[in-house]
C-alpha cells in the first residue's frame, strides 16, 4: 500500500493509565516506520498524551490528531476526533465536565454535554463496549438502530460506524450488522484496530497491567481482559487484508485524517494578563513599579544600577513577558500584605528586576549575578520565578489566584506517579503471584531506583543478595519491572505550579479533581511549557513556617523581636555552625553539611552560600569541596591561570564552583555575550559528545586569543571549565537561600526551646525524624514534659525553658476527639480519668494511648493500674451513672523499660531518656564509647560505638564507588559513620533490610576540623555479638 493507504485513528497509550503499554512517542515511532501520514491518540477519557504526540508528530513529519475515547451515560465508550482548534477546545471541556461532575466515579459524558461540546469533533461507535456494538452484540438491533440515529442526527455527517478486525468471537456477526446499520441509514464506516500497544510482543505486557487495574491475580479469568494479541499497531499491509471486502472503511480513514488540523503547536502565546489601569501599559507599570522599589533598594540610583535596570526591563518587554512578572508581584504583594512570609528562589535572584519588585533578597548587582542566567535573547526560554510561602498560608495565596484571575483561568500543573522500582515490584509481584512477604521484604530493600534497574542492583546492594529474589523464578518479574519503567500509575498535583493562561485553561486542557479538591489540569510542567504556557510556583517551603511559628513564641516575651531585621554576623551563630550542631538548620543538617561546617569555620554569610553550592551531587563529583576548603583555610595557595579571573574566582579560592562563574568567564575572557556564555554553560553541562566539546573548546581559545589570551593559558582554562561547568551550582539560588539558612540558624544558637518545638509542629519536613529532633534538643539541655489532658494543646509549646508534648502527637486521637478534649477543658481542669472519660467520651484505644503517653500522670502516677481500670470505666459509661474509678488492684506500674517502650510505641518521641541509655552499662563494660566521648580521641585510633542508625543513604561520589554514610545516635548525639565497600558487601544488609536494627560499629577514628567521623570495620546488631577485634 502507498503510503496515503491509511491511518490509525483509535490508539490508547500509556495515558491510559493501565490499558495501554506503549507511550505517545512509540506509536508515532511506528507509524512512522508504515510510512502512514497521521496517527491519532485516543486515551481514555483524556488528553494527557496530546502534547508529547504532537511534538513527536512533528518531529517524525506525520500529522498528529488529538482525540479521546470518551465513556458516556450506562459507561458505554465513544471515540472522538478534534477537527480542528475548536474542536479540541470541546473536547477539553466536554472531559472536564465528566470528570468535574463525577468527582469520584468513572467520568461520563451526558447526551447533553455530548450536545453542547460536539461542534469540531468527529464521532466514532467505538470499540465492543460502545454503545451500538454492544448492543448489536446482545442482538438488540432495533436498539442499536435507535442509538445510531440519534448519533447521526447529532453529527450528522461527521458520525462514523467503527469497523474492528480484532479476530474475536462475534466480529463477523458485528461487522456485518454495522455494515448493514451504515447502508440504511446512510452513515460511513471506518476502519480501526483499538491499538493498546504497538506489537504483539507487548500483549503479556498489557495483559498484565490489565489485571493490575482489576485488582486480579494473572490466573483469573475476567471479562474485561483481551483474549488474544491482535490489538497492536498493524501495518498498512494488515489493515487492507482485514478489511479488504471494505474499501470504503479504509478509504475514510485518510478522508477523516485530511479533515483534522492538528489543534497543538504554532508559536501563540498565552501568558496571563494583569489588569493594569487604563492608559497604561503592562510595560510601563512593570517599570514604574521598578524604579520605586529601586529606589527604596538602593540607596542611589548609581548609572550601574539604572543600565542594569533599564537592560533587563528591555529583554523583558522584547520576549513580552512584562505581565507575568506583574502577576508574580501581585501575588508576593498580596502574600506580604496578609503577613505571610516568602521568599523567591532560584535563577530570578539573578534579575534585578525580580530584586526591586521585591521578589528576590539577595541583590544581585552587588553579587555581580548575570542576568542572562534566568532569561535572555539569545535562549528566549520563559521565566520561571520560583516563591516559597510559609507552608501553612499557601493554599490561602493559591485561593487569591483563583479568585482574582479567575478560575477558568487557573489550574494546578499535574504530574505523573510513574512506575520506579518498588511500586513495580509491589504490583507486578502481586499479579504474578509471587509470595506476598517476599515481595514485601523485596520492596523495602529496594533504593530508589528505576525499575529498569533491578537486574544491576541485584549485583550492587549486597542487602539484596540475601533473599530468594536472586532465584531464577524472580528473572521474569525483573524483565516484566523493567519493560514498565517510567509508566504513569496515575495522575497527580505539582508541589506548587499553578497554569494561568489568558484564555479560558479549559479550552487547553481538561480538568480534573485531584487530592485535596485541587483542579488540576492533564499537563504536566514540560507539557506546559511546549504549549507556550507559563506557570506560577507557588511552593511551600516548611522552613519558613519553622521561622515564624519559633517567632510567635518568642514575641509572647519579646514583642519587637523580627529575625528578619538581624544583623548577618551573629558571633554565637557563627559557632554554632562552626561546631557543626546545625540539626534541623534548613540546608546545613545533613551528616556531610555537618561535617563541612566542621571543616569550614563560617564567618560569614558568604561561606554560607558557599556551603549550600557545595555539598551537592555536582561538587562532590567534581572534587571541589575539599580545595575549596583547603585554599579557605590558606592549607593550599589560590592560584588563578589568569589575572583576570581573579575578580571573577576571588571569593571562591580559584574554584568554579557557580555555574555564574562559568559565564562571567566566558564574557570576560572570550568576548562572548552573556546569552552565548549561558548557552556554552548549558552545552557543558548536558552529554555532549568528543567533538562537540572539541568545537566548543576551539571556538573559546580562538575568541579568548583575539583578547590577549595566550593559547596554552587559553586551552587550560577552557579544560578547567570543562570539568566543573557541569557540577557548578546556581548561585542566585544559594543566595536566595543563604538568609533563610542563617536564620535558622540564628534561632537555634540563641532561643533553641522555641526553634525544637517549631521544627516538631512543622513535621514531616527536613532530614530527621522527630524522635531524633527531640533527642538532639534533649542534648542541648532542653528538657521535655510529657503529654498532659490539663495542659497540653495541639501544638509543641514552650514551658519555662521545656517543650510541652501536645496531645495531638499521641497515636490514634482524632481531629474531633482532641477538640471535644480541648473544649470540655475550657469548662474546668479534669479531677480524674472517670470525670475525663465523662466529659470527653473518647474511644477505648484513644484513653489506651494517652494513659500510655503519660498524659494522665499528673493525676494518677501508675500507668498500669489506669489501663486496668480502663475497662471498668468504658463498661460504666455505657450506663446510666456515676463514673469513678474501681479499688486499687495492687498493681505495680511497669518497669521502666516496658513504661519506655510503650510510651515511644504511642508517642514516636522519647521525651525522658534514649534507648540506648538501657544498654549503656553492658556497652561500657564491652569499651562502647558514646558519640559525645568520640570527640576526645586521636584520630586514626579503633574505637566502637552504638546506637540506633539514623538515615543511612549511598550518595553520589567522586570515585563513583559505592559508599554509604550515615549516623549513629545515642543519648549523647550523632556519631556519622562512613562505610566503604568492601565492609558495605559484609553488612549492607543491617543498614538496609526491611527493618533498622540497633547497632554496634567498630572501626578507625577520622577527625577533620572539629568533625569527627568513624570509618567502620565491623558491625552486628544490638543485642548481638561483639566485636572480635
Amino acid at each position: 500500500m502507498s503510503r496515503a493507504s491509511f491511518v490509525h485513528l483509535h490508539a490508547h497509550s500509556y495515558f491510559s493509565f493501565l490499558d495501554g503499554a506503549c507511550s505517545p512517542e512509540d506509536l508515532v515511532q511506528s507509524a512512522a516506520r508504515y510510512d502512514l501520514p497521521a496517527v491519532a491518540l485516543t486515551d481514555h477519557n483524556n488528553v494527557s498524551g496530546a502534547v508529547r504526540l504532537a511534538k513527536a508528530a512533528r518531529e517524525a513529519g506525520i500529522k498528529p490528531i488529538q482525540g479521546a475515547e470518551v465513556t458516556c451515560e450506562g459507561g458505554h465508550h465513544l471515540t472522538l476526533l478534534a477537527a480542528d482548534p475548536c474542536g479540541y477546545a470541546n473536547l477539553c471541556r466536554l472531559l472536564t465536565r465528566a470528570h468535574l461532575d463525577n468527582p469520584r466515579r468513572q467520568p461520563q459524558c451526558t447526551s447533553a454535554d455530548l450536545e453542547e461540546h460536539r461542534q469540531g469533533l468527529l464521532a466514532l461507535s467505538g470499540c465492543r463496549r460502545g454503545e451500538i456494538p454492544s448492543l448489536i452484540l446482545r442482538r438488540h438491533y432495533q436498539e442499536a438502530r435507535g442509538v445510531a440515529l440519534r448519533y447521526r442526527s447529532l453529527w450528522g455527517e461527521d458520525f462514523y460506524l467503527e469497523l474492528q478486525g480484532m479476530l474475536l468471537p462475534g466480529d463477523h456477526l458485528l461487522n456485518s450488522r454495522l455494515l448493514e446499520l451504515g447502508e440504511a441509514l446512510h452513515i460511513p464506516v471506518v476502519a480501526t484496530n483499538n491499538i493498546h500497544y504497538v506489537g504483539r510482543r507487548d500483549f503479556p505486557m498489557h495483559d498484565l497491567l490489565t489485571c493490575i487495574r482489576l485488582g486480579i491475580p494473572l490466573e483469573e479469568v475476567h471479562p474485561e481482559r483481551a483474549l488474544n494479541d491482535e490489538n497492536y499497531l498493524k501495518g498498512p499491509e494488515e489493515i487492507q487484508a482485514l478489511f479488504a471486502g471494505c474499501p470504503p472503511a479504509l478509504q475514510n480513514t485518510l478522508e477523516i485524517a485530511a479533515r483534522c488540523t492538528p489543534a497543538l503547536g504554532g508559536t501563540q502565546k498565552r501568558y496571563p494578563r494583569y489588569p493594569v489601569p487604563e492608559g497604561e501599559s503592562a510595560d510601563a507599570l512593570l517599570r514604574r513599579l521598578v524604579f520605586q522599589g529601586a529606589r527604596e533598594r538602593y540607596p542611589r540610583l548609581t548609572p550601574t544600577v539604572r543600565e542594569r535596570l533599564k537592560k533587563e526591563l528591555a529583554v523583558i518587554a522584547r520576549l513580552g513577558y512584562a505581565d507575568y512578572f506583574l502577576v508574580v508581584w501581585d501575588v508576593v504583594r498580596y502574600a506580604r500584605g496578609h503577613g505571610i512570609r516568602c521568599a523567591g528562589r532560584g535563577s530570578a535572584g539573578a534579575s534585578a528586576v525580580a530584586y526591586c519588585l521585591y521578589l528576590t533578597e539577595a541583590d544581585p548587582i552587588s553579587r555581580h549575578l548575570v542576568f542572562e542566567r534566568f532569561l535572555s535573547l539569545e535562549r528566549a526560554e520563559k521565566p520561571d520565578i520560583d516563591i516559597d510561602f510559609d507552608s501553612r498560608y499557601r493554599d490561602q495565596v493559591a485561593a487569591y489566584v483563583y479568585a482574582k484571575y479567575g478560575e477558568e483561568h487557573v489550574a494546578a500543573v499535574a504530574t505523573y506517579s510513574t512506575y520506579q522500582a518498588r511500586s513495580a515490584v509491589r504490583d507486578l509481584g502481586k499479579v504474578l503471584g509471587y509470595p506476598p512477604k517476599e515481595i514485601d521484604a523485596l520492596a523495602k530493600s529496594l533504593p530508589p531506583i528505576p525499575a529498569d534497574h533491578l537486574q544491576e542492583a541485584l549485583e550492587r546492594f549486597p542487602e539484596l543478595r540475601h533473599g530468594p529474589w536472586r532465584e531464577e523464578k524472580y528473572h521474569r518479574l525483573f524483565d516484566f519491572c523493567a519493560r514498565i519503567a517510567g509508566f504513569p500509575r496515575f495522575l497527580g498535583t505539582h508541589l506548587g505550579g499553578l497554569l494561568i493562561s489568558s484564555e479560558p485553561v479549559t479550552d487547553i486542557t481538561p480538568l480534573q479533581m485531584a487530592a485535596k479538591g485541587v483542579r488540576t489540569g492533564q499537563f504536566d510542567r514540560d507539557d506546559i511549557e511546549d504549549l507556550n504556557l507559563v506557570k506560577l510556583d507557588l511552593l511551600s517551603l516548611k522552613a519558613l513556617s519553622v521561622l515564624e511559628d519559633a517567632a510567635e513564641g518568642i514575641a509572647a516575651k519579646k514583642p519587637n523581636f523580627r529575625y528578619d531585621r538581624l544583623p548577618l554576623n551573629d558571633a554565637a551563630t557563627y559557632r554554632l555552625l562552626n561546631r557543626g550542631e546545625t540539626i534541623g538548620v534548613f540546608q546545613l543538617e545533613s551528616p556531610a553539611q555537618r561535617a563541612l561546617q566542621a571543616r569550614l569555620k563560617a564567618e560569614n554569610i558568604e561561606d554560607v552560600v558557599a556551603s549550600l553550592a557545595l555539598i551537592r551531587p555536582g561538587p562532590i563529583k567534581g572534587n571541589m569541596v575539599d580545595p575549596f576548603v583547603a585554599r579557605r583555610q590558606g592549607r593550599e595557595p589560590v592560584t588563578h591561570l589568569h589575572p583576570r579571573l581573579i575578580s571573577i574566582l576571588g571569593k571562591t579560592y580559584g574554584v568554579v564552583l557557580f555555574q555564574e562563574q562559568v559565564i562571567a568567564i566566558a564574557t570576560e575572557l572570550a568576548g562572548f555575550t552573556p546569552g552565548e556564555a549561558d548557552r556554552l554553560r548549558r552545552l557543558m553541562t548536558h552529554a555532549r559528545s568528543h567533538k562537540e566539546m572539541q568545537e566548543l573548546g576551539e571556538e573559546f581559545v580562538r575568541r579568548a586569543r583575539g583578547r590577549g589570551v595566550g593559547e596554552k593559558t587559553a586551552r587550560e582554562i577552557f579544560a578547567c571549565l570543562e570539568g566543573y561547568a557541569s557540577y557548578g551550582f546556581c548561585e542566585a539560588h544559594a543566595a536566595a537561600f543563604a538568609t533563610t539558612t542563617y536564620w535558622t540558624a540564628y534561632l537555634s544558637a540563641h532561643y533553641p526551646a522555641h526553634f525544637y518545638a517549631a521544627l516538631l509542629n512543622n513535621q514531616p519536613m527536613g532530614f530527621y525524624s522527630p524522635a531524633t529532633l527531640a533527642n538532639e534538643a534533649r542534648r542541648r539541655g532542653i528538657k521535655f514534659l510529657p503529654p498532659d489532658v490539663n495542659v497540653s494543646g495541639d501544638r509543641f509549646t514552650v514551658e519555662n525553658g521545656a517543650i510541652r508534648v501536645p496531645l495531638s502527637q499521641v497515636k490514634g486521637i482524632r481531629r474531633a476527639e482532641l477538640a471535644t478534649i480541648l473544649q470540655a477543658r475550657r469548662q474546668g481542669a479534669f479531677a480524674s480519668l472517670a470525670d475525663f472519660c465523662r466529659r470527653t467520651g473518647v474511644e477505648r484505644d484513644t484513653l489506651a494511648n494517652l494513659i500510655l503517653s503519660g498524659a494522665f500522670d499528673h493525676l494518677h502516677p501508675n500507668r498500669r493500674q489506669l489501663l486496668a481500670w480502663v475497662p471498668h470505666i468504658i463498661a460504666a459509661s455505657s450506663r446510666q451513672g456515676t463514673l469513678e474509678l474501681g479499688p486499687p488492684l495492687g498493681l505495680e506500674d511497669f518497669p521502666p523499660t516496658e513504661k519506655y517502650v510503650r510510651e515511644y510505641q504511642v508517642l514516636g518521641l522519647e521525651i525522658s531518656r534514649h534507648y540506648i541509655s538501657f544498654w549503656r552499662e553492658a556497652l561500657n563494660g564491652e569499651g562502647y564509647l558514646t558519640a559525645g566521648q568520640l570527640r576526645t580521641v586521636s584520630p586514626g585510633k579503633h574505637v566502637r560505638v552504638a546506637g540506633l542508625p539514623i538515615r543511612p543513604h549511598r550518595p553520589p561520589t567522586r570515585s563513583g564507588r559505592l559508599v554509604v554514610f550515615f549516623s549513629l545516635e545515642d543519648e549523647t548525639g550523632l556519631a556519622d559513620i562512613t562505610v566503604f565497600a568492601d565492609v558495605y558487601q559484609q553488612y549492607g544488609h543491617l543498614l538496609f533490610g526491611p527493618e533498622l536494627v540497633p547497632l554496634k560499629v567498630a572501626g578507625i577514628l577520622q577527625r577533620r576540623g572539629e568533625g569527627v567521623s568513624v570509618t567502620a570495620k565491623w558491625m552486628a546488631a544490638l543485642p548481638g555479638n561483639d566485636y572480635p577485634g
